[in-house]
């Protein structure tokens, strides 16, 4: 694989491992999610980061493996510039809904060095 797919990869990981981090301190709750703006905050940024990896990676291959990989990218966009109509449920779905696919795809790709 080639190696800038792998960092992006790599990012995406990275990316969700400080979300469930935040997670770790706090009650798996939405209504706790809503009211701390700090988590909010950090969560909208990792989707960022997300979004801009797999846009990247994307680039590079875009037959990546990887479940709903435009609609990351997608997401990345919306977060970022229709900010003022974002909802945290929508946040919260991508958490809990979501992620631990995600992470279970990008790992399968490292994991078996799958060439592309």
């Amino acid at each position: 694989m080639d190696n800038r797919v792998n960092k992006y990869l790599q990012d995406i990981l990275t990316a969700i491992d400080e979300i469930w981090f935040f997670m770790e301190s706090r009650p798996r709750e939405y209504a706790v999610f809503c009211e701390d703006l700090l988590f909010r905050r950090g969560v909208e940024r990792n989707i960022e980061i997300m979004g801009e990896a797999m846009n990247k990676a994307l680039k590079l291959n875009p037959e990546l493996p990887i479940t709903n990989s435009r609609k990351i990218v997608d997401t990345k966009n919306f977060v970022i510039h229709a900010y003022d109509s974002l909802k945290p449920d929508l946040l919260w779905g991508i958490v809990i809904n979501h992620l631990p696919l995600l992470r279970k795809e990008i790992e399968a790709i490292l994991n078996n060095g799958i060439d592309f």
